[in-house]
């Protein structure tokens, strides 16, 4: 949105109650499409965290999460393909391994190949004996 030909900069202008809606919206629809995919999973899937084994009841199923396998939270197909079941601290592993797998800080996490870690080079004590050497000489 342009005023005379400029650009406004950031804060001039400041509409706190548009963003404040347009969060707000943000949040619902983000809720209501995972409220529809959880319920859909836990139709199709049974309540077992699939990597761990854990089951889960009606007392405990909030600790039951769905997981998307691709990553893509836009893609739930209805017949459940890209989600599995998986227990919170399964979940948190499963995003671990996968934002170290783009990171690409090591990836050997069974993701990809692992790297070769190159060797250190750096010596931080290299000319200490040297150093000693010539204290104690004086």
């Amino acid at each position: 949105m342009k005023k005379n030909g400029r650009t406004p900069r950031a804060g001039a202008g400041f509409d706190s109650a548009k963003l404040d809606a347009i969060v707000a919206r943000a949040h619902k629809e983000a809720d209501q499409r995972m409220r529809g995919y959880r319920e859909q999973s836990l139709r199709l899937h049974p309540h077992v965290c699939a990597r761990c084994g854990r089951e889960f009841t009606a007392a405990n199923l909030h600790e039951l999460t769905v997981h998307h396998k691709d990553h893509n939270h836009d893609n739930n197909p209805p017949d459940g393909s890209n989600w599995e079941n998986l227990c919170l601290y399964c979940h948190d592993w499963e995003h671990q391994k996968y934002s170290y797998a783009v990171k690409g800080a090591g990836a050997g996490f069974g993701l990809t190949k692992a790297a070769a870690t190159p060797e250190a080079t750096h010596n931080p004590f290299a000319g200490l004996k040297d150093a000693l050497k010539t204290r104690s000489d004086t």
